[in-house]
């Protein structure tokens, strides 16, 4: 097994990848794939002994491997060589968004700020909020999901509902926002980020967030910021905060 640490792009420029596995834990030379993704593998993708299968453990490591044994069951991998840190960005994204009303609109949400790069996700508990508790696995389901098929090798962090409150009260993110519109002139998030901060952003529920709540964030370090002059869909609006940050540091 090759042990790569160069620079992961040009590793990795020769080696087209079409489809990603997940192995979480995978810490051997051979790796025997989940039933779900041997099936996924074997039947439905048609490939066989020989072929060259990419994987990755969510931590990102990048693994190239070619299958030993194509049991459509539990097919067996080999290492071949591997890649560390792959894909890692200069920066640490957290999006903190309160649940939707209409779940399918948070899982889109999941969905897509995962293929845009997120590495933490928290659902938070507002006063305004509809959606009081969430299903964690399914949800972890789609960022898996989404992880593979984007092509990352970094799964988000997915935490557990939080009040607001205990949110607010325990971030230690230096650079802490919270999307809310005052009025009169709210900075927009591109005038007070600078690229390559770590940034933690809050996203209000269907009803925003109250005075009182806003208040709380701004006495623990939050500063309020827009994302623009159009009334956003909350779920839109975490994955326009993922956006701005990507382009900001593309800049």
């Amino acid at each position: 097994m090759i042990d790569v640490k160069e620079n992961p792009y040009i590793c990795c420029k020769n080696n087209h990848i079409m489809h990603l596995f997940y192995a979480p834990g995978l810490k051997n030379n051979t790796h025997v794939l989940t039933e779900d993704e041997s099936r996924h593998c074997i039947k439905s993708l048609r490939l066989g002994r020989g072929d060259i299968v990419h994987l990755t453990d969510g931590q990102g490591n990048l693994f190239q491997t070619r299958i030993v044994e194509d049991d459509p069951r539990r097919c067996l991998v080999e290492v071949e060589q591997t890649w560390h840190e792959y894909g890692k960005r200069p920066f640490n994204l957290h999006i903190a968004l309160a649940p939707t009303k209409n779940i399918k609109r948070y899982e889109w949400f999941l969905e897509k700020v995962t293929e845009l790069g997120v590495d933490e996700i928290t659902p938070l508990r507002c006063f305004h909020s509809e959606r009081k508790h969430v299903n964690l696995e399914r949800m972890s389901r789609i960022v898996v999901s989404a992880m593979k098929q984007s092509l990352k090798t970094y799964l988000p962090v997915l935490h557990e509902m939080r009040s607001f409150a205990n949110f607010v009260c325990n971030a230690s993110q230096e650079n802490r926002y919270i999307g809310y519109c005052e009025e009169g002139d709210t900075p927009h998030l591109k005038q007070k980020y600078r690229p390559g901060e770590n940034a933690l952003i809050m996203i209000g529920p269907e009803g925003d967030f109250n005075h009182e709540e806003v208040a709380l964030a701004k006495d623990h370090g939050f500063k309020t910021v827009s994302l623009g002059q159009s009334r956003l869909r909350t779920e839109t609006a975490g994955v326009v905060a993922a956006h701005s940050i990507h382009l900001l540091n593309e800049g």
